[in-house]
């Protein structure tokens, strides 16, 4: 087949050219299709957006269904002695906290030795007891370094570590245990090679809290205070004072998530549904049924009482108010006084006396119903991909058939610069006859 190249050489006509525009105007054929295809892409792009917004608000509005968000505790101690961490379950109070003696770890230094590599010249067991534990025998003979002795204590990994310090004067053997308190106190026998010394008494923490003694092998106290962790760093010269209240500053923090949140559907939805009258610009989802179905579906849902027969029943309760807009505001105060004076209303307001019967498990029902698995942004998304996967095809189609077309003309193209080359050269086969016979006539 003659290529596009070689068109209009026989025939001198711009078949090439010719051709070319044939095949423009063929290839608009394929505008439509690509604009339909475009359009469908931005809506599933659209719907991908507002589905991340969404996903944003179930998250927030599932931190709000878990009670322990409204159990939240903050604290506060005086002076650098006493360091707290609080849990779920910790309560308010006010508390004295005097340390007298920190916990600390036994630790023994054997005699000193000349060498930590060389060989010892001793054999023998050495035996030792950690607290109530088993009985550990390590075994040394001659040719064993203060070194060797070490690394076979350690390879016990028997609730005490061994090193070497150089005192200056020689090599000490020195045995650690790995707990603080007087139940990892280490006990030696068969230990005359080494005559160890205890250089640290094992000894537990001694603190009071609001005059309780509390004895600890650790020096960090759980459950003194009911969730409560203490991390004792010094003993106290005046008692420390530790003051644990409800953390008001974090659950306000997680209802103005919830409404932010909320908000930014809000403004993703205007965005995509606004029209611009002055540039007669829609908004990609404009009249889309699905995009109606979701904001009803959400305005429902913020209006809806709960079932629980609680203090509070309806968002506005709390101070949380609709605008005419369709965004959430938040009455700093209100919220701030039910907070305070009754979180246990407001957590049950949220999560249900059974921690999902409340407000947030029936809007998370409604997010469901829009995110889950067949749920209406899934049936929406869906429809538009097989759209999309049957305008691909259409435009497949449609490419062939331009191919084809295009093949067909460039056929007749070739034939027709092959016949008017032809009737060219016949043509001036002619011309030249013409003239012979008129030179001979005359």
């Amino acid at each position: 087949m003659a290529s596009i190249a070689s068109l209009g050489i026989g025939s001198g006509l711009d078949l090439n050219g010719l051709l070319g525009d044939l095949e423009k105007a063929e290839n608009k054929r394929l505008e439509p299709i690509a604009a339909q295809q475009s359009s469908y892409k931005t809506k599933l792009s659209a719907f991908g957006k507002l589905e991340g917004s969404l996903n944003a608000l179930r998250d927030a509005i599932g931190k709000l269904g878990d009670p322990s968000t409204f159990t939240a505790v903050g604290s506060d101690i005086t002076g650098s002695a006493v360091s707290v961490s609080t849990s779920e379950g910790a309560e308010a109070g006010r508390y004295k906290i005097d340390v007298s003696q920190l916990a600390q770890a036994q630790s023994s230094a054997s005699k000193d030795f000349d060498s930590k590599s060389d060989n010892l010249g001793l054999s023998g067991t050495l035996s030792f007891t950690v607290g109530d534990g088993d009985q550990i025998d390590v075994d040394y003979d001659d040719g064993d370094s203060l070194s060797d002795i070490r690394d076979a204590i350690n390879d016990k990994d028997a609730g005490a570590r061994a090193s070497i310090i150089n005192d200056g004067n020689g090599y000490r053997l020195v045995m650690t245990s790995d707990e603080t308190g007087t139940d990892s106190k280490i006990a030696y026998s068969s230990d005359d090679d080494f005559s160890f010394e205890t250089k640290v008494e094992a000894q537990n923490a001694k603190l009071t809290v609001n005059g309780v003694d509390i004895d600890s092998q650790s020096n960090t106290v759980e459950e003194a205070i009911q969730g409560v962790t203490l991390k004792l760093d010094a003993t106290t010269d005046s008692a420390a004072t530790l003051t644990v209240s409800k953390d008001t500053d974090s659950m306000n923090a997680s209802v103005k998530a919830f409404v932010d949140a909320y908000n930014s559907v809000q403004k993703t939805a205007d965005a995509l549904t606004r029209y611009d009258a002055s540039t007669d610009t829609a908004g990609l989802l404009l009249g889309n049924s699905t995009m109606r179905s979701i904001e009803s579906r959400l305005r429902g849902a913020l209006s809806t009482p709960t079932d629980d027969d609680g203090d509070y029943r309806l968002l506005s309760n709390l101070g949380i108010e609709r605008q005419l807009d369709g965004s959430l505001k938040i009455d700093s105060d209100k919220l701030d006084k039910a907070l305070t004076d009754n979180t246990d209303g407001v957590s049950q307001f949220f999560a249900g006396a059974d921690g999902n019967s409340g407000f947030a498990g029936s809007f998370d029902k409604t997010l469901g119903t829009i995110l889950d698995s067949g749920g209406s942004l899934q049936a929406a998304t869906d429809g538009i991909d097989s759209t999309l996967e049957s305008l691909k095809d259409r435009y497949s189609r449609m490419q062939d058939s331009i191919s084809d077309t295009i093949d067909r003309y460039r056929k007749q193209f070739s034939r027709l610069d092959s016949m008017v080359s032809q009737m060219n050269s016949m043509s001036s086969y002619l011309n030249q006859q013409f003239s012979a016979l008129s030179a001979q006539t005359k």
